[in-house]
């Protein structure tokens, strides 16, 4: 049983695969177009909505967690890249590790990367429902009724504490009253089904379904989409960094690091889901003209573009706000603008709508050629890898994709998804940086992207020394006061005892430095995301596992193969 969880497919069974098929994906996309849906997916919620709460625990310190995310995420871009450049065909981070690790790997990292897609797909979902009726309430006054507009969870938690807040006769300002009496008028006047009251995003639910038809009628139509939306997102951006350049007061960068580096890294979390997306565009490979040339290309150039806008914005906020009032803020662009210039306030309130739609149709394109290459495997029915006739898309697959996404948002705290999304998209980056090294040596070839091969041998312990020292004081604390109730320090060591294994592997067999580095700083952020969506992350992997031996093992491609 152990080799039929581990059996693999080739990279020329999956070319061949791809060659056999009648009826295809339509091939239009070009690196441009890949560039541009790179940015849509990466520009969107997170530049727009978390990183207020990032610039609160770190200030304007954050710049560099921007920094150190956007080298963590180019160590996996570039395996990305080199994976791509040799299996041009849809699946991403799935179809690389059933090359690389086995049946069982790539289905654990089929499922992950159902968190970074499809669940992730909500949290952007509920954001653009807030920035719409942010957008409807100061643009053109319509005020949709509030059971409209929030979750269940949501709004009885924001009942509870402002009945709470207005109870204790604690000194508060004019706006946390509006704020709280609102929330319990809010909760108060809710329509009700026998005892339940009701609510619902139904903001949430519209664009999750206008997105989805539009993944569904066509790769061409996303992408002309996706293309003008980039455009629109990236000049309001710029013209964002250049305004707020005239309302920066330089005293606001001091302290540069007001919480130490420890403070920086609290925003971990919610900087790398600004980063969440980059890789989306490897499931499209089939759509694109000349996958082995583009592809890489398309990941690089837009996590570098993106790098430096988040960079800028990130300095730009911080400097015309000082850090600590960005406490609970969701909206920080608009924010840092309301009362200094509301025009530019309105100007962002529709930037945001349209980015994070931008990013909702890239991902609601991905998902469904996930799944479809999970069934096209036999691991998921038959229906999954569907093609339709006219559009040339995963007609079920894009419509099983809608409605999760669209029932999500109706009724799902977006807090509860985000931190198990960053989870599931490290986890694909770690199998995808450690699968190149099992991948055969490729000889150079024009027109196609090769991984550089640096030896880790000398670098990887130099650094893990410089990690050591710097981290000193809580490796100690860790081992001093060591307890099993400390569960984000136990995570730590656990990854200090994965660091040293991996660089004494390093040492012995001359590893590339550039996957080992994917593995080791994507391994550190995923340590950094707290315990409760740990817990909930391996209750989802259990629950795949469970699926994959009821239904995935029996069905495999490569098992009915065996049997013949």
């Amino acid at each position: 049983m152990k080799n039929n969880l581990f059996r693999k497919k080739s990279i020329e069974q999956l070319l061949n695969e791809e060659k056999g098929r009648s009826n295809g994906l339509r091939k239009i996309l070009s690196v441009r177009d890949l560039t541009f849906m790179g940015i849509a997916a990466v520009v969107g919620a997170g530049i727009f909505s978390t990183i207020g709460s990032a610039a609160y625990n770190g200030g304007p310190g954050i710049s560099f967690l921007f920094i150190i995310t956007a080298v963590t995420c180019g160590f996996s871009a570039l395996c990305y890249a080199e994976f791509a450049s040799r299996i041009p065909v849809s699946g991403s981070a799935y179809t690389y590790s059933y090359v690389a690790f086995g049946e069982i790997i790539a289905w654990i990292i089929g499922w992950a990367l159902i968190l970074e897609y499809a669940i992730g797909n909500i949290v952007v979902a509920i954001s653009w429902s807030g920035y719409f009726n942010n957008l409807l309430v100061h643009v053109f006054n319509i005020h949709l009724p509030s059971w409209m507009l929030i979750d269940p969870l949501t709004a009885k938690n924001a009942f509870i504490e402002s009945t709470s807040a207005l109870a204790s006769g604690a000194e508060l300002t004019a706006k946390q009253i509006k704020n709280y009496e609102f929330a319990i008028q809010a909760y108060n006047t809710a329509p009700m089904i026998g005892d339940v009251k009701i609510f619902f995003n139904l903001p949430a639910f519209i664009i999750v379904a206008l997105i989805t038809w539009l993944a569904y009628i066509g790769i061409k139509e996303s992408k002309k989409s996706a293309n003008f939306m980039v455009i629109f997102k990236v000049a309001v951006i710029i013209f964002v960094i250049v305004a707020g350049a005239f309302f920066v007061d330089v005293n606001n960068w001091t302290p540069f690091l007001p919480n130490g580096f420890e403070g920086v890294l609290k925003g971990v979390s919610s900087v790398f889901y600004a980063y969440i997306g980059f890789d989306a565009i490897s499931t499209m490979s089939e759509e694109c003209k000349n996958p082995q040339r583009d592809m890489p290309r398309g990941m690089i150039y837009s996590l570098l573009i993106c790098t430096g806008l988040y960079i800028l914005i990130a300095l730009t906020l911080t400097g015309i706000e000082h850090y600590s009032n960005f406490l609970n803020v969701n909206d920080p662009l608009a924010f840092v603008f309301e009362d200094r210039a509301p025009w530019i306030e309105k100007i962002v309130s529709i930037s945001a709508v349209v980015a994070t739609a931008s990013v909702l149709l890239v991902f609601q394109i991905g998902q469904p050629r996930i799944w479809m290459s999970m069934s096209r495997d036999g691991l998921l029915p038959k229906q999954f890898q569907k093609i339709h006739p006219k559009y040339q898309t995963p007609s079920f697959a894009t419509i099983v994709t809608g409605v999760i996404v669209g029932i999500g948002a109706l009724f799902i705290e977006s807090d509860l998804v985000t931190d198990l999304t960053s989870i599931g998209t490290l986890f694909a980056f770690i199998l995808v940086s450690g699968g190149v090294l099992f991948l055969p040596p490729k000889i150079k070839e024009p027109g196609k992207f090769k991984l550089p091969y640096i030896n880790g041998k000398f670098i990887v312990p130099i650094l893990l020394a410089g990690f050591i020292y710097l981290f000193r004081t809580r490796i100690e604390l860790a081992i001093t006061e060591f307890s099993f109730s400390n569960h984000q320090e136990i995570l730590f060591l656990v990854f200090l005892i994965l660091a040293i294994v991996i660089t004494v592997l390093t040492i012995i067999r001359n590893y590339s430095l550039i996957p080992i580095m994917g593995v080791l700083t994507c391994s550190y952020l995923m340590i950094e995301i707290p315990i409760v969506s740990w817990q909930w992350f391996l209750i989802w992997m259990a629950l795949g596992l469970l699926i994959y031996f009821l239904y995935g093992y029996r069905n495999s491609k490569l098992n009915l193969e065996n049997r013949i």
